[in-house]
């Protein structure tokens, strides 16, 4: 099998838009294949302090870069955010990024979707939203006057008049059995933070056999393995927060609150943190095995650039040692 793509995680929660820029064009000139943007209104915790509005950050991205593709990892659009609005984003995204956008898509957080003060809806409800918001994002896409009167969502009289040649692939994000079968009905890729093969056996038998599966892979490079456990628990302790109570809590204060109950070790069992590149690689390679064909990494804390310098010393020239499974 083939190695699989290397991308980086631009976290939107921990930077500026700005910086965010910055590491996305350093992050091509290193040499990696893809960049990620998170799509949230709120960080996890207070700590990481920051939140800019996704789109803006793709748009200043596509004045700075040439070759790398762009994503979202991911975006809801279903309740903070109609359809609608998405699909134009997306396709203003698209054509200035011809070739290289993708719009990842998810059934979303509490944390994010709250704010308009709308109802936080049980999981099945939010996948059956995500599923008909897919198809109204599909047709405005399309080209033509879109009419839709669904269960979750209308569209009246509406166009898009920018559209990119193409449109970009929709990769759908899962983590729980019924999430992952309907990404393999309604994406054309998969998104996912755990190396499970179970999922990706599952995601295939869905519908999504053969197509691209974007796995996760949350690290932290420092100069001492002791410093990386240190800002990985200080500044990502969600990382080891369990159970759905990353979909349900609805304010990054109720975060600072779980977190409370997260060890160092806790958190350094889920994050490569160190500057071993063997350690990188085999969390890594767990993703591959599972069946991952392209992996993006999630750097914690506030040195990105050295890390993308260390990334482009000792991990990128070795990558082609771990093979998808």
């Amino acid at each position: 099998m083939a190695a699989p793509k290397l991308g980086y995680t631009l976290a939107a929660e921990e930077h500026r838009p700005l910086e965010l820029v910055r590491y996305g064009q350093l992050a091509e000139e290193v040499g990696f294949d893809f960049a990620m943007v998170s799509d949230h209104y709120h960080p996890w915790t207070d700590r990481q302090g920051n939140s800019p509005f996704a789109w803006s950050v793709i748009a200043g991205l596509a004045t700075v870069t040439a070759r790398i593709a762009i994503g979202t990892a991911v975006t809801c659009p279903t309740v903070r955010i109609h359809p609608a609005i998405v699909a134009q984003a997306a396709a203003t995204s698209a054509a200035m990024l011809p070739g290289r956008f993708l719009l990842g898509v998810g059934s979303g957080e509490n944390l994010n979707e709250h704010i308009l003060g709308d109802r936080w809806p049980p999981a099945s409800v939010r996948l059956e939203m995500l599923e008909e918001a897919v198809e109204v994002i599909r047709k405005l896409w399309a080209g033509g006057q879109v009419e839709h009167h669904g269960r979750h969502y209308t569209v009246e009289n509406a166009r898009l008049y920018t559209l990119p040649e193409q449109p970009p692939p929709i990769l759908a994000a899962g983590a729980g059995p019924k999430a992952v079968a309907l990404a393999g009905r309604i994406g054309d890729g998969f998104m996912g933070t755990a190396p499970q093969r179970e999922l990706i056996e599952r995601y295939d038998r869905a519908g999504g056999a053969g197509k691209p599966r974007y796995g996760q892979v949350t690290v932290c490079w420092a100069a001492s393995e002791p410093e990386a456990r240190r800002t990985a628990h200080a500044w990502w302790p969600n990382a080891a927060i369990p159970g759905e109570l990353g979909q349900v809590l609805p304010q990054p204060a109720h975060f600072e609150q779980a977190a409370k109950l997260v060890s160092e070790d806790d958190v350094a069992e889920v994050v490569a943190c160190g500057p071993d590149p063997d350690l990188h690689l085999e969390f890594l390679g767990r993703f591959a095995q599972a069946g991952y064909d392209h992996l993006f990494v999630h750097q914690v804390g506030p040195d990105q650039e050295g890390y993308l310098r260390w990334a482009q010393r000792e991990l990128l020239p070795r990558i082609d040692a771990l093979d998808s499974g």
